[in-house]
């Protein structure tokens, strides 16, 4: 009796998206002024939900084509009925592989395509979450010239978005403590941290394995130790954004419990390499009034995943009236720390690994190599004008705008990260969370014209009650 009520089972991808979708709705949809920037900015987050269905789906299908051609019963074995129409019901006994359709629902109808059509719905999918992500892309780009920015506060008490946010945090962590991992992932001797963070992605969501190595076991605790620490870090970072910099806990509360409620974060909840930087980037945003520390979780975002290296023009233009020798100091300090543990995996892969760890490699162009849109017939050849646009943009944030406060190092730090995605070789569009906490704090944030880098950094020339402008000024705004 005592195990009926422990039965949870982890919801399907696009019943989740429904629930949350009403819920975020419910609590963030401004009723009362139905043509607001909040209800745009809400609704385009909620339109990144199908694209992502569609690729989990379509990299589903093929999935399990591919592990039923290299089972006992090859294709042409598949019995007629797996030709019905999409809303047919298959009864379960007439299938060749009771494991085929394992967490797939009764109608199987989403597994009746061809691994042609499987491609192609995911080919759909990516260009589903690009179209969104070019919106947001404009959206974040033009959020600078928007002065008017009126209290739109959520409509659930502070404690109770904090009940929610508790509530989801531990159910996606226990998802993360009861996923099985891919058979043959283990950790490799002689790998440092830096060396061993690509391989992380590879703890599932739904993937069923077995563990083949004892060193699994550990690979597996510091995937799953890792996944949930950035998780927590991403929240608590949001949530002391809002408390300390917007002066409004209900926004910051808000900011973390939409983060959770999103379809996306609980279908990648479990990816180090999806949340570890969005994490760091966070943590950067929330430290800014300390150049040295902003620095350093910069720097080590731009460790793990080269891209946010392409935001020191921004940020180095933000610190420019002060700080701006701390700050720099802060990343080549860190990077340089980064290249010594990068040394300490093996001198043999030094070279390599440091030239994938700085982006230091000729685009790849063979679409055999790449994922995503890219490795699903479109052509390789357009990333590189869509990557010299990427350094243009990059390079304008040293003019533009012309002064910047906080606000403008949120929104355009998540634009250039949002860009990133189009052309990201390895299924790029689907790394929101390099974004998404930074979007999150756009939309919830209020004026900040004021939080600019000579009102609010501290000068190590001054005492700090001099330098440092008291907790009432910063909140005027």
């Amino acid at each position: 009796m005592s195990d009926f009520f422990l039965q949870y089972r982890r919801p399907e991808p696009i019943t989740w998206v429904y629930l949350a979708s009403l819920l975020s709705i419910g609590l963030f949809f401004v009723f009362h002024r139905l043509w607001s920037v909040r209800n745009l900015d809400l609704l385009l987050l909620l339109a990144l939900a199908p694209g992502l269905v569609l690729v989990q789906e379509g990299r589903r299908m093929q999935a399990t084509y591919e592990s039923t051609t290299a089972g006992e019963h090859p294709p042409q074995a598949i019995p007629p009925t797996l030709n019905a129409r999409p809303d047919t019901v298959i009864p379960e006994q007439s299938l060749p592989h009771g494991q085929w359709f394992v967490s797939l629902r009764s109608n199987v109808s989403a597994a009746l395509l061809t691994p042609g059509e499987a491609r192609d719905l995911e080919r759909t999918g990516f260009l589903c979450l690009l179209g969104v992500q070019a919106l947001l892309l404009l959206r974040m780009l033009l959020d600078p010239t928007m002065v008017r920015r009126p209290l739109l506060e959520p409509n659930l008490s502070v404690g109770g978005l904090i009940f929610i946010t508790t509530a989801l945090l531990a159910f996606m962590c226990a998802n993360v403590l009861q996923a099985v991992p891919v058979a043959g992932s283990k950790l490799g001797p002689g790998y440092s941290l830096m060396g061993l963070l690509p391989n992380l992605s590879t703890l599932p969501d739904l993937v069923q394995g077995a563990v083949s190595a004892a060193s699994s076991t550990t690979y597996l605790a510091l995937a799953r130790g890792l996944a949930i620490a950035s998780q927590v870090a991403i929240i608590v970072g949001l949530w002391l954004v809002g408390y300390r910099h917007f002066g409004n806990m209900h926004g910051g509360a808000g900011a973390a419990a939409l983060y959770l409620l999103t379809p996306y974060t609980a279908q990648m909840f479990a990816r180090v390499d999806h949340a570890l930087p969005a994490a760091l980037l966070v943590w950067a945003i929330l430290l800014y009034r300390r150049p040295f520390l902003a620095g350093v979780f910069l720097s080590l975002a731009a460790g793990l995943v080269y891209y946010p290296l392409f935001l020191l023009p921004l940020w180095i233009s933000f610190y420019w009236p002060r700080g701006l020798s701390r700050f720099v100091a802060g990343v080549v300090i860190t990077l340089i720390a980064l290249t010594v543990l990068l040394a300490i995996g093996g001198p043999g892969e030094f070279v390599d690994r440091l030239q994938k760890m700085y982006g230091l490699v000729r685009p790849v162009m063979d679409d055999q190599q790449l994922q995503g849109l890219w490795g699903l017939g479109w052509n390789p050849i357009w990333r590189l004008p869509l990557l010299v646009a990427f350094f243009l943009l990059s390079a304008l944030f040293i003019f533009w705008p012309a002064q910047k406060n906080l606000g403008t190092l949120i929104s355009c730090s998540g634009a250039l990260m949002v860009a990133a995605q189009f052309w990201h070789g390895f299924s790029g569009g689907l790394y929101i969370a390099w974004f998404l906490p930074l979007l999150l704090l756009t939309i919830f944030r209020p004026n900040l014209e004021d939080r600019v880098a000579l009102k609010v950094l501290v000068d190590p020339g001054l005492p700090r009650r001099v330098a440092e402008p008291s907790s009432a000024e910063l909140g005027a705004a």
